[in-house]
């Protein structure tokens, strides 16, 4: 159990500096401007919808609510 946790445990240090290395070669020093602007949005994207479900999913459970007060007034 505990070597599968080994195997899935976050980079150290030295192995950041490593990949960080290895991004600045496949990219080169102008891309990684880039990239990091196209991870950005991309991030900002998904946070925006993520909210944007959440609201509809709110709004919908207070209709549901609405819909059932009203038929237990009715009975």
């Amino acid at each position: 159990m505990s070597t599968a946790l080994l195997l899935f445990s976050f980079p150290g240090g030295g192995e950041w500096i490593l990949i960080l290395f290895a991004i600045l070669l496949l990219f080169g020093g102008r891309k990684i401007p880039e990239l990091m602007k196209g991870i950005g949005k991309g991030i900002r994207e998904f946070n925006a919808a993520k909210a944007n479900i959440k609201t509809e999913i709110e709004d919908g459970m207070k209709e549901e609510k609405k819909t059932e007060e009203k038929e237990d007034g009715k009975d």
